[in-house]
């Protein structure tokens, strides 16, 4: 029975194809591979025939001997440093491990290392380590044995290869500067361990150095050099890296010195997966990642590992998530010049002649694009992207044209552009004409260029870009109304409506990346490194509990084996999951816009409870922040003020600009209900500061400035000044095809000709506002703009109370199926509005028709606080009374109007609503 039979097998083959091809060792011997070396020794050690299949000694149980054997797995696999542990170390985490046996483990390790004190001492040893891979002739199925293909067998073949692959002159300097480490391996664990430096020792030593000692120097500095320069040719990703440095030096009086603290790197694999796990840290939570101290850790890493570049694409990232953009751009030059192309960003074969070209320019333009898109220079990002077409296209390079293609498609669907000028001056430009001379809108490009990147992906079988692709069509269905590029003609489709079911479509397609991913690859291991790390850190923790309750009589068996979920090996990598997640971010936003709330909540709390391990901060944040503004809907400011201070700590201010933009939009809205006009026109003033001065960039933050400037200019009966500034925003929005701001914008003109007395005026735009929400299938802002035109209709007279009222009836269906506190509120006013103003409706013959929606809506506006809006309920409160002759009740009600008309004229402590 083979012992962990088949763990890393997919590795193995590569490993022994890698050391085949290029005829080197896979790694160099350092002091903690020849400990892990012993303990895979007393794992499994060499086989019987015939023996009893039981655990061998000294475990007690097959769980007591698995749980070595997974110690021993995750000591090559964790990745939560780049250096190796020191002996102090291993010993703490080993004496979890060994609590059955009473430190019998750490006595063996540290006795055998210890015993090596020659170079025969380790050839015996290693000589030994044959007989744990070997199968005894005429061994069973049922007898023990490790699995040469296994993780662990892979390690130790590598290091069995690694010892016999020295040269005689590399042996001699080799197993030298082994025992030295060995030395100071065991002194730095304690003094209990101190190597005895007996005769035999020193007369090995001495034989080793009598030779002449400048010849030596000179063999250990070409084979230093021999191995740099083929680490950094290229290197199988099981192969480990040892700081190529020389830990030791001779003096000028030719003596050996050996450094205090030498520093031996993990095995490439570990490397690589210990960058990545920093780059997920990156990602998920950049304020937990010091600009300064981070960009130390990996200096540090770099001087030790110099063929390693992704360390300069780490410290890209570092500086890009800091916002700084003279760090970031220097660091993504570096790595593009010094990798020369052989740590590129998509896995293809290229002929020897081409490798510094093909995969290494193109690769570079695409990340300088995208830099440039996130400090918001669009037309430097425009400039590179075209550039990678060019090259992509001149090289071949369908795998980079198409990330390429969806960069710039990403790029015009977030920064704003003008119908008149063209996606990119350049010959190369991507699908700027159809071949009829007729140049193409923006938004037609842009569809154009989906498409395309959208079929190359499927040709390429490139999952997530198909993912990817997949949502930004559905994000250009929910906002565009798709028209045929060849619009005439008898069969011209004259439908200009988007489609909700192609959104729909797209959006499960993209979440069909997970399926992507067959049977075969789910069945196979993706750990990555993060079960490994979490398992040795709970080790950590329990040999801690270990030595703090060393004085009971209870023991601790299996407290590190429990891990939360987002440490165990997942078949699925997080690139997938967090693009299956962006599904759902976007459902909820599509929901937003067709007007249904609790689908808005319900794919809101499926992203943030189903995916929020592998999500960013950033889209995570997305999702707080939406179920807060649900809160602030349909609960009141003091419910969803809650709700963000728990989101504050979760995401700190100094990350996390949505919130901060959230916190703003949520004081406005209480802001301009309490009257506080000069606390909401600072807030106003905040908005504009955070927008970039970039025409084009941060569109969407400058609108909604615009609108909520509009809106306090409103509220301060400044009617002219709040016309100009939606009548300007009109213009911009129609300027850049923001035709879904557009209907809002529309919206808010037609209410401040309402309040300024001008119903005639604001009909036309109620109308047209009507007609854009139908045209985007925007339910509930149609459902407002119905409303807003059954008041405009009141205004013009009681004789318009029954077409009025025809029109609230049907927009309440959805209003109070899914609107909030304040268009419920404002529904109910303006329903009992219509009843009063109908000269044929008599309120004694039914009173409850006026009252009932009263009573609602005051209710609802005292969550609110919004005094003019229940000063009015209160006000036809008090005349629907007066109509009943209960005077009480009607002076009640006029004491309510009164107090909210105070408050809103003579505001008082405005500095509190800034407060929460």
């Amino acid at each position: 029975m083979s012992l962990f039979a088949g763990v890393g097998g997919g590795g193995a083959g590569a490993d022994s194809a890698s050391a085949g091809g290029t005829g080197r060792a896979l790694l160099e011997l350092t002091p903690h591979k020849v400990a892990v070396c012993h303990l895979v020794q007393v794992f499994a050690p060499p086989a019987q025939a015939g023996g009893d299949v039981v655990p061998p000694f000294p475990f007690e149980s097959v769980a007591h001997h698995n749980r070595l054997g997974l110690f021993l797995f995750t000591l090559t696999r964790s990745c939560d440093d780049f250096r190796e542990p020191s002996l102090e170390e291993l010993l703490r985490q080993l004496k979890a491990v060994d609590d059955l046996t009473n430190g019998w483990l750490c006595e063996q390790l540290t006795s055998t290392l210890s015993a090596l004190n020659s170079p025969d001492d380790l050839f015996n040893f290693f000589d030994k380590l044959r007989g744990v891979l070997t199968a005894p002739e005429g061994a069973s199925a049922e007898d023990i044995f490790l699995d040469p293909n296994s993780q662990l067998g892979v390690f130790l073949r590598c290091c069995i290869l690694a010892f016999n692959s020295m040269t005689f002159e590399v042996l001699q300097v080799g197993v030298c500067h082994l025992l030295a480490d060995l030395v100071m391996y065991c002194n730095s664990a304690d003094a209990s361990y101190d190597l005895a430096e007996d005769e035999d020792f020193d007369s090995e030593m001495s034989n080793l150095m009598d030779a002449d000692i400048g010849s030596q120097a000179g063999i250990f500095e070409k084979y230093h050099q021999s191995y740099a320069s083929e680490s950094h040719m290229g290197e199988s990703s099981s192969a480990l890296t040892r700081a190529p440095v020389s830990l030791h030096d001779f003096d000028e009086a030719n003596t050996f010195k050996v450094d205090d603290n030498p520093t031996c790197l993990r095995s490439r694999w570990q490397l690589e997966a210990y960058l990545n796990q920093q780059a997920d840290i990156l990602e998920k939570d950049p304020s937990s990642v010091p600009l300064n101290s981070f960009n130390a850790t990996m200096t540090q890493l770099q001087t030790l590992a110099p063929e390693l570049h992704r360390v300069q694409f780490l410290q890209y990232l570092n500086a890009l998530s800091h916002d700084d953009y003279v760090a970031a751009l220097d660091n993504l030059h570096r790595y593009f010049d010094y990798s020369a192309g052989m740590q590129g960003l998509f896995a293809r074969s290229v002929s020897p002649a081409q490798d510094i070209v093909v995969g290494k320019y193109e690769s570079a333009l695409l990340c300088l694009g995208n830099l440039h898109c996130y400090f918001g220079h669009p037309k430097k990002a425009l400039e590179a992207f075209a550039e990678a077409v060019r090259v992509s296209q001149m090289n071949n390079d369908d795998s980079c044209l198409a990330y390429v293609l969806g960069a710039i498609s990403n790029l015009l669907s977030k920064i704003g552009m003008s119908n008149t000028v063209g996606i990119i001056s350049s010959p190369y430009s991507p699908g700027t004409n159809i071949g009829l001379g007729t140049p193409l809108s923006i938004q037609q490009q842009l569809l154009v260029l989906l498409k395309r990147s959208l079929k190359r992906a499927d040709v390429l079988k490139l999952p997530s870009l198909l993912s990817f692709d997949h949502l930004s069509l559905a994000k250009f269905d929910l906002k565009h109304v798709q028209r045929s590029l060849v619009s005439f003609g008898p069969n011209a489709s004259t439908k200009l409506r988007t489609c909700p079911a192609d959104v729909c479509k797209n959006l499960r397609l993209s979440s069909r990346v997970l399926t992507d991913f067959g049977t075969d690859i789910l069945s196979t291991s993706n750990e990555n490194g993060s079960f490994s790390t979490s398992w040795l850190r709970n080790l950590s923790t329990a040999s801690d509990s270990w030595r703090s309750n060393s004085m009971k009589s209870t023991k601790l068996h299996n407290d590190f084996d429990s891990f939360h979920y987002h440490a165990q090996p997942s078949p699925v990598p997080a690139s997938v999951l967090q693009l299956a997640g962006s599904s759902y971010l976007l459902r909820a936003t599509a929901w937003e816009h067709y007007g249904s709330a609790p689908m808005v909540r319900m794919n809101a709390l499926v992203y943030a409870t189903c995916f929020a391990d592998a999500a960013s901060s950033s889209e995570l944040s997305l999702a707080y922040i939406k179920l807060i503004q649900q809160l602030a809907m349909f609960k009141g400011y003091s419910a969803a003020f809650c709700a963000l201070k728990l989101a504050e700590k979760k995401f700190p201010s100094s990350t996390s600009s949505h919130i901060q933009l959230l916190k703003m939009q949520i004081l406005h809205e209480r802001a301009l209900h309490r009257g506080h006009l000069k606390v909401a026109q600072q807030i106003c003033d905040e908005f504009g500061v955070l927008s970039s001065s970039v025409s084009g960039v941060d569109i969407e933050l400058k609108t909604e400035a615009s609108i909520r400037r509009a809106r306090t200019l409103l509220a301060a009966k400044q009617f002219s000044q709040a016309a100009a500034v939606a009548n300007s925003l009109f213009s911009t929005c129609y300027k850049y095809n923001m035709q879904v701001e557009n209907a809002s914008v529309l919206l808010l003109l037609a209410e401040i000709h309402k309040k300024s007395d001008n119903a005639v005026l604001g009909l036309p735009y109620a109308l047209a506002s009507q007609s854009f929400c139908k045209s985007f299938n925007l339910d509930l802002l149609e459902a407002s703009s119905i409303l807003t035109l059954a008041e405009l209709w009141l205004a013009l007279g009681s004789g318009h109370a029954k077409r009025a009222s025809s029109l609230v009836h049907q927009s309440l269906p959805m209003i109070l199926g899914h609107g909030g506190l304040e268009l419920r509120a404002r529904a109910h006013i303006v329903l009992a509005k219509c009843h009063l103003s109908d000269p044929k409706f008599s309120v004694p013959e039914d009173p409850e028709a006026v009252l009932d929606p009263l009573n609602q809506a005051t209710q609802d506006l005292q969550v609110l606080e919004y005094h003019e809006m229940a000063a009015e309920a209160y006000y036809l409160k008090a005349m629907a009374y007066n109509y009943l002759g209960k005077l009480d009740e009607r002076e009640e009600a006029a004491a309510c109007f009164k107090e909210h008309i105070t408050a809103l004229e003579n505001p008082r402590n405005e500095e509190d609503s800034l407060a929460y």
